[in-house]
C-alpha cells in the first residue's frame, strides 16, 4: 500500500523546465541545422508554395454549356451523297458536360421485321442441325429470337428480327474526315460560395464581333473558348484522322487556381487535354462507338435504318480551389511550427541525455528534485547550529576573562586533569633550584633526559 501511496502522491508533482547550457560543438551544431530546415519548410513550402495563410474551399460550384458548328459531306454506295451539320453529327444535341461527335459510320438501311439468317459472326447462332436452334431461344450476342429451323446454306439458325441484319466490317477509313476544321464552344460558369466569387472563361467585352473571329490560344486569347476539333487531338499527342477511324475519348480539364488575395484579373482557367481511352499500349478496346436507329413508315410498315456509328466522345471536367487570407489558419501553420521545433530540441536532449559517454553527467545537471519542506527544515537546522556557535564562544571567552590563574596555574590545572600516564615532570615552586627529570615513554622507547633551570 506505501507503494501505491508513493505512485499516486508522484503524480501530483510538477515538472517545469530547467535551463542548461551545454557547451557541446556537435549537438548545437546538430540542433541549428534542424532549426533551419523546420524554417525553410514552414516559409518556403507551408507559406509560399502551399499559401498555408490562406483559408481555402474546394467545393466548386460549376455550369458547362456547349455547341458545335461545321458541315461534312459524305457520299456511300447505301445512302449517295448526305450533308450532314451539327444536328446530325452530334449526340446530344442540346450541349452538355459530355457530348460525342460522329467521325465515322456503317449504315444498314430498310430493315423490316421479319425472318433471316443470324449473322456467321455470332457463335451463338451458328447451327449444324435443327436440333441446334431451340425455337423461342434468344440468341445471345444476336439479332432475334430462334425459330427452330437451321439454314444450311449459311450454317446458322434462322431468326425473327430486324432483316438483313447487319453485315459490317472494321473501317479503315474515316466518312467524316472534315470533321478535323469543326469547333466547340465551352463556356464554363464558376463559383466559391464561401468567398462569393464568381467568373467564366468567356472575354467579358462588349464586342459582339469578338467570339465570331477568336480562336483559342494560350497567349493571345486565353478568353476565347473556341477550339478547333483537330487542336483539341493533337493536343493529346494523337492523330485526328487515325482516332476518326475508330473513334476514342478526350477529356478536356479546366482548372481554376485563385488566389483571391490578388487581383480579380489573375484568377485565370488553366486547360490541359488528354486521351482517356487509350493508355502507354495500344489495346483492341481503344476507341469509341455505339448504335442507333431512324424510323419510317411506308404502305408497306414500319422500317428503320441502322447506323453503327464511331466519333470522338468528349468529357468536359471542372476542377479548382480558392484560397484567401485568414488569421485562424496562420496560427494554426505558425503553432505547427513551433510543435516542430521543439521536437527538434526533445531530439537533441534524447541524444544529450541518453545517447553519449557523458550522459551521466549531463543528466546529473538537468534533473533536480526539490522539496521545498525539506529546504525549509535544512535551512532552520543551519540557522540553530549558527546561533549555537555565537554563544559558545562568548561564554568561552567570558569564563577567560574571570579566571585569576596565573598562566603557569593554568597550565598546571589543565594538566592535572590528564591521566597520570600521559603528564609531564612537575616543576617544583622554587624557581631558584634546578630540577631535572626523565620522560619515559611507556613501553621499551628511548627515555629522555630534560633539565630546567631557573631564570635569573
Amino acid at each position: 500500500m506505501a507503494g501505491w501511496g508513493v505512485f499516486f502522491l508522484g503524480l501530483l508533482n510538477y515538472k517545469t523546465g530547467k535551463i542548461v547550457i551545454a557547451e557541446n560543438r556537435k549537438i548545437g551544431i546538430l540542433f541549428r541545422l534542424y532549426q533551419l530546415a523546420v524554417l525553410g519548410y514552414i516559409i518556403g513550402w507551408v507559406f509560399v508554395v502551399r499559401k498555408g495563410y490562406q483559408e481555402r474551399e474546394e467545393a466548386i460550384q460549376t455550369s458547362v454549356i456547349t455547341k458545335l458548328k461545321g458541315v461534312a459531306l459524305t457520299n456511300s454506295s447505301e445512302t449517295g451523297l448526305h450533308l450532314w451539320s451539327a444536328e446530325d453529327y452530334v449526340i446530344p444535341p442540346n450541349g452538355e458536360q459530355v457530348f460525342f461527335i460522329v467521325t465515322n459510320f456503317i449504315e444498314t438501311p430498310n430493315q423490316r421485321l421479319g425472318f433471316c439468317a443470324e449473322s456467321f459472326k455470332v457463335p451463338n447462332g451458328r447451327c449444324q442441325s435443327d436440333d441446334d436452334c431451340v425455337e423461342g431461344e434468344a440468341v445471345i450476342a444476336g439479332h432475334g429470337i430462334k425459330t427452330g429451323l437451321c439454314i444450311n446454306s449459311t450454317g446458322t439458325c434462322q431468326i425473327h428480327a430486324w432483316c438483313p441484319v447487319e453485315h459490317s466490317k472494321r473501317p479503315t477509313e474515316p466518312l467524316l474526315s472534315e470533321a478535323e476544321n469543326f469547333t466547340i464552344y465551352i463556356k464554363n460558369f464558376i463559383r466559391f460560395p464561401k468567398f462569393e466569387f464568381s467568373k467564366s472563361n468567356v472575354l467579358e467585352t462588349p464586342d459582339d464581333s469578338y467570339l465570331k473571329r477568336c480562336s483559342y490560344d494560350k497567349e493571345e486569347h486565353l478568353y476565347c473558348p473556341i477550339f478547333r476539333l483537330g487542336d483539341l487531338v493533337s493536343w493529346t499527342g494523337n492523330d485526328f484522322q487515325e482516332m476518326a477511324v475508330q473513334g476514342g475519348s478526350v477529356g478536356i480539364l479546366i482548372e481554376w487556381d485563385c488566389d483571391l488575395d490578388k487581383a480579380y484579373s489573375r484568377c485565370n482557367p488553366e486547360y490541359s487535354f488528354t486521351r482517356l481511352d487509350r493508355g502507354l499500349n495500344n489495346s483492341v478496346t481503344s476507341g469509341y462507338n455505339f448504335r442507333y436507329a431512324r424510323y419510317f413508315k411506308d404502305e408497306n410498315g414500319t422500317f428503320r435504318t441502322l447506323y453503327k456509328v464511331y466519333g470522338i466522345r468528349f468529357d468536359i471536367m471542372i476542377n479548382g480551389q480558392a484560397g484567401k487570407f485568414n488569421i485562424v489558419p496562420t496560427i494554426i501553420a505558425i503553432g505547427s511550427g513551433i510543435a516542430l521545433l521543439g521536437a527538434g530540441a526533445f531530439a537533441c536532449d534524447v541524444i544529450l541525455l541518453y545517447m553519449m559517454n557523458t550522459s551521466s553527467f549531463y543528466r546529473d545537471k538537468k534533473f533536480e528534485i526539490i522539496n521545498l519542506k525539506k529546504e525549509q527544515n535544512k535551512h532552520k537546522e543551519g540557522k540553530t547550529g549558527h546561533r549555537e556557535r555565537r554563544h559558545k564562544k562568548p561564554a568561552a571567552d567570558k569564563e577567560a576573562g574571570n579566571s585569576t590563574n596565573k598562566p603557569e596555574e593554568t597550565e598546571a590545572l589543565a594538566e592535572s586533569q590528564l591521566p597520570v600516564d600521559q603528564r609531564g615532570p612537575t616543576v617544583p615552586r622554587n624557581a631558584g633550584q634546578r630540577y631535572s627529570g626523565n620522560l619515559s615513554n611507556q613501553g621499551t622507547g628511548p627515555r629522555h633526559h630534560i633539565t630546567f633551570s631557573a631564570q635569573n
